[in-house]
């Protein structure tokens, strides 16, 4: 999940990806607010991506795609 103290790295990010959120949680409105693609409710991202991961990510059809591993 995502909070309003993220902002500064969110503004980093072009893509979220979160465990956990519906259509109406943080990370979607601001995913929507500064035109992103958003992924939410995946329950295990953080269990599978890790730091420095490249990943492709294609939230018309909900599907995170890993690149290389770091």
């Amino acid at each position: 999940m995502t909070h309003p103290e993220f902002l500064p790295m969110m503004r980093k990010a072009v893509a979220f990806v979160t465990d956990e959120g519906g259509i109406t949680c943080h990370a979607a409105i601001v995913a929507r607010e500064m035109k992103r693609p958003c992924i939410i409710g995946t329950k295990n991202a953080t269990k599978v991506l890790k730091d420095g991961d490249m990943v492709e990510v294609d939230a018309e059809k909900g599907i995170v795609k890993i690149l290389k591993k770091k």
